[in-house]
C-alpha cells in the first residue's frame, strides 16, 4: 500500500505553540530534490477537543488566510484547552500563484478528495488531510469566498445531511460563527469536496463564503476573525464569551436557486447583492461582444428571494454561474 510522502516538521501531540510545515517532496526542474512546504501551526494545551482550521482551499480567496495567520501568530497555549491545528494556505501552490487551482497540476483541491497518496501534488495534500489531519479533529472550519469569479453576501454555512444529529451540531457551530448571514445549503456537486470527506467521517463542519472578487475587505476580514474565535469558544477550546450580532438565516437547498449563463458576452447587472427579488425579475442582461446593434439577452430569477451571489467579472461564458438566490427564513 502506498504511503503518503508528506512529513510534518512539528509535533502534533506536544503542548505548546509549534510553527512549521507539511513537507511534500516534489522533484522539479529548478530543484531536483525539492519540496512543497505547506505552513502549519499546532497549538496545544492538555487534553480536550481538536479544531482543524483551513484557508485557501482555493488559492484566490483571502479572508481565511488573513484571519488564520493572525490566529496562528497570537493564540497562546494557556488560552486554550485542547488543540488547534491551523493551515492558513491549504492549497499552498495555488495560494502562491493567486489562482483557484494549483499551477503544478491544475488540481482543484476541493474537487479531488479523498485524494491519493501516490497521485499528483494536489491529490497527495487531499489524502494527507483525509487520512491524518481530519481524523484528529472534532470540529473543522474551512474558509471560502468567491475568489476572482464570484461575489457573495458574507455567510457561514452548514449542509443538509442524512444524519440529523450531525446536521444539528453543524448548524449550531455555524450559528456560533455568527456571520451576517447563516446559510443552510445543499451543494450542487459535492463529489470530491473536502466538505463531504469531513462530514463522511462524522465531524462537525462549518464553511463560509465571505466575499469575492479575488480580494478581501476590512469588513470581510473582521467577520472571519470573529468567526474563527467564536468557533473555538463554541467547541470549548477557547475560553470567553461568543461575540454575537444579528445573523439573517438563509436557505439554499433548491435547484432553482441557481441561474447559469447559456451565452457568452458582457454582463449588465440588473440587481445587486442583498436585493430582494420576485420570480421573473431581471437578474442580468448579457450583451454580445462580437458585434454592435444587437439587443442583449435577459436572464431572470427562477424564484423569489435574496440575491446572495453573483458572477464577478464583467465578461461571462456559457456555463458560468450568473447568480444565486436564497430564501430568507421567517
Amino acid at each position: 500500500m502506498t504511503a503518503n510522502p508528506i512529513v510534518p516538521t512539528i509535533p502534533f501531540d506536544d503542548d505548546g505553540a509549534h510553527h512549521g510545515f507539511l513537507r511534500l517532496p516534489y522533484s522539479r526542474d529548478d530543484s531536483a530534490w525539492g519540496s512543497v512546504m505547506v505552513p502549519i501551526t499546532v497549538i496545544k494545551n492538555g487534553d480536550g477537543p481538536t479544531a482543524l482550521m483551513t484557508g485557501a482551499n482555493h488559492g484566490d480567496e483571502y479572508e481565511g488566510p488573513i484571519a488564520l495567520q493572525e490566529l496562528a501568530a497570537t493564540l497562546k497555549p494557556e488560552e486554550i484547552t485542547g488543540r488547534v491545528i491551523i493551515v492558513p494556505f491549504f492549497n499552498y501552490p495555488a495560494f502562491r500563484a493567486g489562482t483557484r487551482t494549483s499551477p503544478i497540476d491544475r488540481g482543484n483541491l476541493n474537487r479531488l478528495f479523498p485524494g491519493r497518496p501516490g497521485g499528483t501534488v494536489t491529490e497527495k495534500i487531499a489524502d494527507y488531510f483525509t487520512t491524518v489531519l481530519v481524523p484528529h479533529a472534532d470540529i473543522v472550519l474551512d474558509f471560502h469566498s468567491g475568489g476572482k469569479t464570484l461575489d457573495f453576501l458574507p455567510f457561514a454555512a452548514a449542509h443538509v445531511l442524512d444524519d440529523a444529529m450531525q446536521q444539528h451540531a453543524c448548524v449550531a457551530a455555524m450559528e456560533a460563527f455568527n456571520a451576517p448571514y447563516s446559510m443552510t445549503m445543499r451543494e450542487i456537486d459535492n463529489v470530491g469536496m473536502y466538505d463531504t470527506t469531513v462530514e463522511d467521517q462524522g465531524k462537525v463542519f462549518v464553511t463560509t463564503e465571505l466575499g469575492g472578487g479575488g480580494t478581501a475587505t476590512a469588513k470581510s476580514v473582521a467577520i472571519a476573525r470573529k468567526g474563527a474565535r467564536n468557533v473555538l469558544i463554541h467547541a470549548g477550546i477557547l475560553s470567553g464569551e461568543l461575540e454575537t450580532g444579528l445573523s439573517i438565516e438563509l436557505d439554499m437547498t433548491h435547484d432553482d436557486c441557481f441561474v447559469f449563463a447559456s451565452d457568452d458576452g458582457m454582463i449588465e447587472p440588473c440587481a445587486d447583492l442583498g436585493d430582494t427579488l420576485d420570480a421573473g425579475d431581471c437578474l442580468a442582461r448579457i450583451w454580445p461582444v462580437d458585434r454592435s446593434g444587437k439587443p442583449p439577452l435577459e436572464y431572470r430569477a427562477r424564484r423569489g428571494g435574496l440575491l446572495t451571489a453573483r458572477h464577478f467579472p464583467g465578461l461571462v461564458k456559457a456555463g458560468d454561474c450568473l447568480a444565486v438566490i436564497a430564501d430568507v427564513k421567517s
